[in-house]
């Protein structure tokens, strides 16, 4: 049997279907022992294949939804279109735990769309978090100058600094430089770990967490990693990126969303891949959303769903591998 990835659509009113199609008919010719499913509304990726110019003749579609023209519109999420969405992530997920995908790489959806339509929905991560019944799951933007890893994610800023705690913070570092070790095959990770305030707290006059839960949860990691690993950190965050942009880390784990997000978007943005680290299997995404604005033009890049695509099978062919 071939191997396979299940694709979700995303939002069928954002840029989902267009960026997926678009990619699928590069991925037949750069991957063709792979097969690539694509999982959501027929309508909506014939839609965006129509729009682009591209056929749909040799693409698996698993149809888990049937919308009707308006709850598809461009720009327009519905209620319909929200649980098609959710509907998509779900079937991916069972396709995937049920070893019948390699990785699950998701298009953008909209949260909002997904919650209005009664599932409360803050993110893939957290959502696909709770279906695998996993404790600890990690965010990591893998991009080709920047992989940046969150401690937490879509949380409100004021909610943040009780959020930083020290198991958060050691845990995370942890799954991220194994990563880097298990996934990308570095040898010797070097992680680099952000502070949360100015100056990195300037030695306590400029905020507390660093000497209080980061400096404690670095060394927490440092220990549990042993040998093989370099952990360096609180590292100022106007710094911190730029040096490991430069060579000097392999990858930074930051405190929150934007502080991570703000940084992979200006140095990666279009070749960055969102991976989830701690589930019991492989899934990316690209590192943009829907884009309602532009949605069914015909003018979305590609590019980050082609890496996402390509950074999906890379990670699930060496999960195979390990696993045997």
């Amino acid at each position: 049997m071939r191997a396979r990835v299940a694709l979700t659509m995303g939002c069928p009113s954002g840029i989902g279907p267009e960026v997926a199609v678009a990619a699928a008919a590069w991925f037949q010719r750069a991957e063709p022992e792979v097969e690539l499913v694509l999982v959501g509304d027929r309508g909506a990726f014939t839609d965006a294949a129509r729009g682009l110019g591209l056929s749909l003749d040799r693409a698996h579609i698993d149809e888990v939804s049937s919308l009707d023209a308006a709850s598809r519109a461009p720009g327009r999420p519905s209620r319909a279109g929200g649980v098609a969405q959710r509907d998509a992530i779900d079937r991916a997920y069972a396709l995937v735990r049920g070893e019948d995908a390699l990785a699950m790489v998701t298009a953008p959806v909209s949260k909002k769309a997904i919650t209005d339509a009664g599932a409360a929905f803050l993110g893939h991560t957290e959502y696909l978090a709770a279906k695998a019944e996993v404790a600890r799951v990690v965010m990591l933007f893998a991009g080709p100058r920047l992989n940046t890893a969150l401690v937490t994610t879509h949380l409100p800023i004021a909610r943040v600094s009780a959020a930083i705690t020290r198991d958060a913070v050691s845990e995370t570092v942890v799954l991220t430089a194994r990563a880097m070790r298990d996934w990308w095959g570095l040898a010797a990770p070097r992680v680099a770990v952000c502070g949360l305030n100015p100056h990195a707290g300037e030695g306590g006059l400029l905020g507390h967490e660093e000497r209080d839960v980061i400096g404690p949860a670095v060394a927490t990691a440092r220990e549990a990693l042993g040998e093989g690993f370099t952990v360096r950190g609180p590292v100022p965050a106007e710094a911190v990126f730029r040096q490991a942009r430069d060579g000097r880390d392999d990858a930074v784990v930051a405190m929150y969303h934007d502080q991570a997000t703000i940084a992979s978007k200006l140095v990666d943005f279009g070749d960055a891949v969102n991976v989830t680290l701690g589930l019991p299997f492989v899934r990316t995404s690209v590192d943009h959303g829907t884009a309602y604005d532009i949605a069914g033009q015909g003018v979305a890049d590609s590019r980050g769903m082609r890496a996402a695509l390509s950074l999906g099978v890379r990670l699930g062919r060496q999960r195979s591998v390990r696993l045997k």
